[in-house]
């Protein structure tokens, strides 16, 4: 579990292609105080298992999965990632509940300043803005952001100076890809409410006002 406060921001040190995966070497320094082999690291919002430690560097894995679902594969040698090691018990939960499991990817559309802030528009499937709410939280690369505004085809957020300087976003151009994790609440919510408790009841995919109604809800 994360909470989409960066940390650091590594560097691509080295990256090898398999068939349908790949292996990363990170150079980093933050990250690597108190880390070990078999911890979490989430590259990009990428929740990825440590597999080795060397002198400034980290080496992780990442299946078909996570690259089909992700912009890890195209990184280059030299690409900067957001880097922020697990959160603890007891930790501050400075953003918000980020599980590091990427549900897809978003396009930045556009940059726009406003005052002291950069506010980002990102255009993504239908699937995913389905779970995007105004002054909801949203991960785009790992990072915990507020939505200021979103439609049928895009969402915005809106960047302070803070997170500008100490993350990779505003270092990107339109047309890139940035990996989303929407809100785990909503999927949770949607997930629990297309499901009866008893087995004789067919389950409901779609909740309107009558439903709600003839199940006691109003």
């Amino acid at each position: 579990m994360f909470t989409g406060i960066i940390e650091e921001i590594g560097t691509l040190k080295a990256i090898s292609h398999g068939q349908r995966s790949a292996t990363l070497e990170i150079s980093a320094l933050k990250v690597l105080e108190g880390s070990r082999v078999g911890d979490s690291i989430a590259v990009n919002g990428i929740c990825l298992t440590v597999t080795s430690i060397g002198k400034g560097s980290f080496i992780v894995d990442a299946m078909p999965e996570t690259l089909g679902r992700s912009n890890l594969g195209s990184l280059q040698t030299g690409s900067k990632i957001n880097l922020e090691r697990a959160l603890r018990l007891g930790d501050r939960l400075g953003g918000h509940l980020v599980s590091g499991h990427i549900d897809g990817e978003g396009i930045i559309f556009s940059f726009r300043e406003d005052d002291n802030a950069i506010r980002i528009r990102i255009t993504a499937n239908q699937s995913l803005l389905r779970y995007i709410i105004e002054k909801g939280s949203v991960a785009v690369d790992g990072i915990s952001l507020t939505v200021t505004h979103v439609d049928d085809k895009s969402f915005e957020v809106s960047v302070i100076p803070h997170t500008k300087n100490e993350t990779t976003l505003c270092g990107k151009r339109p047309g890139e890809r940035v990996n989303l994790e929407t809100d785990m609440i909503g999927k949770y919510i949607e997930r629990f409410s297309g499901f009866s408790a008893d087995p004789q009841i067919k389950e409901s995919k779609d909740i309107s006002i009558d439903f709600l109604k003839e199940n006691g809800y109003f």
